[in-house]
C-alpha cells in the first residue's frame, strides 16, 4: 500500500508541476499533507515537517550565503573577464552559444557545488540567450546535464556517499570511471552541439548588428522548432526558421518565461543597460560600466574565491559556514557604507528568498516520503522486482535502478539506504562492492534535475523558467546521458 501510494504522491506532484496547475512550492508541501493523510499518519505529519527542514536547514543557509556571496563577485566583476573571453568565442551564433554553456557549466562544476556552478553559468549566459530570443530551456537543460556529469567528482557528494555506505576509498571508486564519464561529458558537448544547431535553424545565424538590437515582447519557451505556429520572431524582429518538428513542441512553445531584459530587479547592475551593448569586444552581457564595479579589488576578490573553493574542497569547515563568512568578508570589503551592503543585499533578495523558500518546501516532500515509510518501501519494491537471474548483473541493474532512485530519492536516502542492500544482493552472485558503487554515480546527470535537489532551483529560478518546462525538456536528455556513461562503463569494463 505505502508502495503504491508513494509511486502515486510522486506522480502527481510531477504531473501538476509540469501541467502547470500547481507551482512547485505549493506542489511541494500540499501533495505531501495529503498524502500524509491519506495513509493514517496525518498526527505525525509536523514531526516529519520538522525533521525534513532539520534536515535540509544546512543547505537553505550554504545557498542563501552563495547567493549573496556570488551576486557579490558578479556585482564587483569578478567574472567579467571570463564572460568576455565566453561573449568573444560564442558571438552571436546560437550552436557555439549552447556549446560555451555546456563548456563554462563542466568548467566551473570542478569545485563540487550544483548552486555555484549555476549561478556563474546563467550570470554568464542569460543576456546572450535573451538577446537572440534563444530558449532558455535549452540553457539549463545544458547546464544541468553537464553539472550532473562533473557531479561525481569525489568532493561533489554522490561518490563520497558512495564510498562511505560501502567502507570504500572514494579514488578506487572515481579514478576508474574517468573514461566513462569523459565519454559522458562528451556526450553533453555533442547534445550541445545538436541543440544549438536547433537553435540556430529556428532563430537563423545573426550578425552583432542584428544581435544588438533592443528586444521587445516575450522570449518564448522554445528549442529547435518553431511548433505548429511555424515560425517565431528572433531578437532582431526577423521571422525565424521553425520547422515545427523540433524541441520546440515537446516543450510547449509559447510558455512565458519572461518578459523583461534584465535579470532579476531593476537594482541589481549584472544585467541592465549594458546587455547587449557592445564595445571592441563586440556583444556584452554584463554593463561594463556599473556602478557596483571594484576593480581595485579584483585579486582580493579573486583571492578571496579560490580560498573559499579551497577550503570546501578540503571541508576545512562546513559549507555554510564558509560561505556565511565569505558573504560578511566580501560585503564588508567591498562596500563598507553600510548603505551599499543594503542596497547589495535587496539586489539579491529575491533569488534568496525563491530558492530559500523551495528547499524548505521541498523539506515536507522529502519529511513525508522518508517518515511514513513510502521511499523505504519503495525501494524494497524496486530491489525485490529484480529477477534472480539478474544477480550476476546487479552491477549494470544498479545502473539502471540508479536513475529513476536518485531522481526520486535524495542521494542520503539512496546512498545509505538503497546501495548497501543492492551491494549485499551483488555479493551474493559474486559481483564485488566497488563495481556497484561505481555503478551508482551513473545516474547524476539525471538526479541534478530531480525537484528534491535543491541547486535546481537556483538555476530555474535565475533562468526565469517554469521548473515544469525545464523537467519537460531536460528529463529525457539527462536519462540519455546517464545510460551513455553506463553503457561506456560496461563497454570499458568497468561495471
Amino acid at each position: 500500500m505505502l508502495t503504491v501510494l508513494g509511486f502515486a504522491m510522486i506522480a502527481t506532484f510531477l504531473v501538476l508541476i509540469m501541467t502547470k496547475k500547481m507551482s512547485p512550492i505549493a506542489a511541494l508541501v500540499l501533495i505531501p499533507a495529503l498524502f500524509c493523510v491519506a495513509v493514517g499518519q496525518g498526527a505525525r505529519l509536523g514531526d516529519y515537517v520538522i525533521d525534513g527542514v532539520g534536515n535540509l536547514a544546512p543547505t537553505a543557509a550554504m545557498l542563501m550565503f552563495a547567493i549573496v556571496y556570488f551576486g557579490v563577485m558578479i556585482d564587483v566583476g569578478l567574472f567579467d573577464p571570463i564572460v568576455r573571453g565566453i561573449l568573444r568565442f560564442c558571438k552571436a551564433d546560437p550552436v557555439r552559444i549552447v556549446v560555451g554553456t555546456a563548456v563554462l557549466a563542466a568548467i566551473v562544476s570542478l569545485d563540487g557545488d550544483g548552486s555555484t556552478t549555476f549561478m556563474i553559468t546563467v550570470s554568464a549566459m542569460y543576456p546572450l540567450y535573451k538577446r537572440l530570443g534563444m530558449s532558455l530551456v535549452v540553457m539549463t537543460g545544458v547546464a544541468a546535464t553537464a553539472n550532473g556529469v562533473m557531479n561525481t567528482l569525489p568532493w561533489g557528494g554522490p561518490t563520497a556517499r558512495a564510498a562511505t555506505a560501502l567502507k570504500l576509498d572514494a579514488a578506487d571508486i572515481f579514478v576508474p570511471m574517468i573514461p566513462a564519464l569523459g565519454v559522458g561529458l562528451l556526450f553533453v558537448f555533442a547534445l550541445a552541439y545538436v541543440l544549438g544547431r536547433r537553435e540556430r535553424r529556428r532563430i537563423g545565424y545573426l550578425t552583432l548588428d542584428e544581435a544588438l538590437v533592443p528586444e521587445t515582447g516575450t522570449v518564448l519557451v522554445a528549442a529547435g522548432g518553431g511548433g505548429a505556429g511555424g515560425g517565431s520572431k528572433d531578437a532582431g524582429g526577423r521571422a525565424g526558421a521553425g520547422t515545427g518538428a523540433g524541441v520546440g513542441a515537446e516543450v510547449g512553445v509559447g510558455a512565458e518565461v519572461g518578459s523583461g531584459s534584465s535579470h532579476g530587479s531593476s537594482s541589481s547592475p549584472g544585467f541592465g543597460s549594458g546587455a547587449g551593448e557592445g564595445d571592441g569586444d563586440g556583444f556584452q552581457g554584463l554593463d561594463p560600466n556599473r556602478a557596483t564595479l571594484r576593480p581595485r579589488l579584483y585579486w582580493f576578490n579573486a583571492g578571496l574565491t579560490v580560498a573559499l573553493l579551497t577550503a570546501m574542497i578540503l571541508e576545512l569547515l562546513p559549507i555554510p559556514v564558509l560561505f556565511l563568512l565569505g558573504a560578511a568578508l566580501a560585503l564588508t570589503v567591498n562596500y563598507p557604507d553600510m548603505a551599499e551592503q543594503k542596497a547589495r543585499i535587496a539586489a539579491h533578495a529575491d533569488n534568496v528568498l525563491n530558492v530559500s523558500g523551495m528547499v524548505f518546501a521541498a523539506a515536507v516532500f522529502t519529511g513525508v516520503l522518508t517518515g511514513t515509510g513510502m521511499v523505504k518501501h519503495m525501494a524494497d519494491w524496486l530491489v525485490g522486482a529484480i529477477p534472480e537471474g539478474m544477480g550476476p548483473h546487479m552491477g549494470l541493474v544498479t545502473g539502471v535502478l540508479s536513475l529513476p532512485l536518485t531522481y526520486f530519492m535524495s542521494n542520503d536516502g539512496f546512498y545509505f539506504g538503497v546501495l548497501p542492500v543492492l551491494a549485499e544482493a551483488g555479493a551474493a552472485h559474486g559481483v564485488s562492492s566497488l563495481e556497484i558503487a561505481r555503478a551508482s554515480i551513473v545516474g547524476q546527470a539525471l538526479h541534478m534535475s530531480s525537484p528534491l535537489v535543491p541547486a535546481v532551483y537556483v538555476l530555474v529560478g535565475m533562468a526565469k523558467v517554469e521548473f515544469g518546462d525545464h523537467t519537460r525538456f531536460t528529463v529525457k536528455w539527462a536519462a540519455l546521458t546517464s545510460l551513455v556513461v553506463l553503457a561506456a562503463a560496461v563497454l570499458f569494463g568497468i561495471v
